[in-house]
């Protein structure tokens, strides 16, 4: 009768390590997951920074006049996808 009580006094104590654990892997994983959201919102804020620092150097070769032929078919083509997006929401916005 010893022996199965100690059995199960095991098997209760494996099994409060096992929830302690499971719940250590679950605050970690909670804490992952908004760390990934940071990280995400971050790499997007940057993004879009990176975006804006383009334009603004778009802008200031437009202004010392600094085209190379390449850049001039990369600003026009940015533009002209601007002018569709934009045609695109005004088509939305008139529907």
């Amino acid at each position: 009768m010893a022996d199965f009580e100690n059995q199960l006094k095991r098997i209760q104590d494996k099994l409060q390590q096992v929830l302690k654990e499971h719940a250590a892997l679950q605050k970690e994983n909670l804490r992952l997951k908004e760390e990934l959201d940071k990280n995400r919102t971050q790499s997007f804020s940057h993004q879009q920074n990176i975006e804006d620092l383009k334009q603004q150097v778009d802008v200031l070769k437009i202004t010392s006049g600094d085209w190379d032929p390449h850049d001039k078919k990369e600003f026009e083509k940015r533009i002209n996808s601007y002018i569709k997006e934009i045609d695109r929401c005004i088509a939305l916005l008139s529907e």
